[in-house]
């Protein structure tokens, strides 16, 4: 080995493992209540439709980003800034369902959000959207939004490599369009919220937006449809988008809820909307 050669490699390996510390740095902070890992500031104005794959702004720079790319990951196509904000402007709410697809719940769900005339966005985990194909399809059909929740949602995935990451972004969205007869993930949710620099820009450079909530309903614990309704009321100052849930477990309060919220936001004058891209 030259002299050249054998000063490169240890060099190399020093810059190698900053970088990589640096992708592992998790992204915390933001509004007051709920859940921080999910709140981190974060806005960007591109839209698109819910169910066609052309959806991925022609693969243009995004306008606004708040976040510095890392030269050396793929370029975001999407904004890497953690959404919240509405579609439909500052009086609506964005309705986000998570941990499915469920073949008892996901369906409950769905009729609720048909008989109201209400979009969602489903934040599926890959395993379960592999595992039943045609509730993913079924979510497609009605016109909601899909989102990558990761394969296994492993909470603790901001603390792994950056390789362990990109396994587990990458393969639940080709799970999730697979299963879904084509139609790729818009939003990329954190399993817990705990995002990081790399696996922000690693789902916006697949144009897959980094999804964040603004009211956690805790519908998880079940602790009462009336208890549920409070909390989500009473949280809605801190921002639009709204966090239940129609996997692990009974969620008949989830669907009770989620009926009687819809109804009385409609009373107050609240659109429903999509999560700005």
């Amino acid at each position: 080995m030259s002299d050249k050669a054998s000063w490169a490699v240890p060099v190399l390996a020093a810059v190698g493992a900053l970088v990589g510390a640096a992708m592992l740095t998790p992204v915390w902070g933001g509004h007051v209540g709920g859940s921080a890992a999910s709140r981190s500031d974060g806005q960007g104005e591109a839209t698109a439709s819910s169910t066609s794959s052309l959806l991925y702004d022609s693969e243009r720079p995004p306008a606004e980003q708040k976040s510095a790319p890392d030269p050396h990951l793929p370029a975001p196509v999407v904004s890497m800034d953690i959404a919240h904000a509405s579609d439909q402007g500052p009086h609506a709410v964005n309705i986000t369902i998570d941990d499915g697809p469920d073949p008892v719940w996901t369906p409950r769900v769905l009729k609720v959000l048909a008989d109201n005339g209400v979009k969602a966005v489903f934040c599926m985990i890959g395993e379960k959207a592999a595992a039943y194909p045609a509730v993913v399809r079924q979510v497609v059909a009605d016109g909601h939004r899909l989102c990558d929740h990761s394969v296994h949602h492993d909470t603790t995935m901001a603390r792994k490599s950056p390789s362990y990451q990109h396994s587990e972004i990458v393969t639940a969205e080709r799970m999730i369009e697979r299963a879904s007869g084509g139609v790729r993930p818009l939003y990329y949710r954190a399993p817990g919220g705990a995002f990081t620099h790399y696996s922000r820009q690693i789902a916006a450079s697949m144009g897959m937006r980094p999804l964040g909530w603004n009211i956690d309903a805790e519908d998880y614990k079940r602790p009462g449809t009336p208890t549920i309704l409070h909390t989500v009321e009473h949280e809605l100052p801190n921002g639009p988008t709204i966090l239940f849930h129609d996997g692990g477990g009974d969620r008949s309060q989830t669907v009770s809820a989620l009926a009687a919220l819809i109804s009385r936001l409609r009373e107050q004058g609240y659109a429903f909307g999509f999560p700005v891209r």
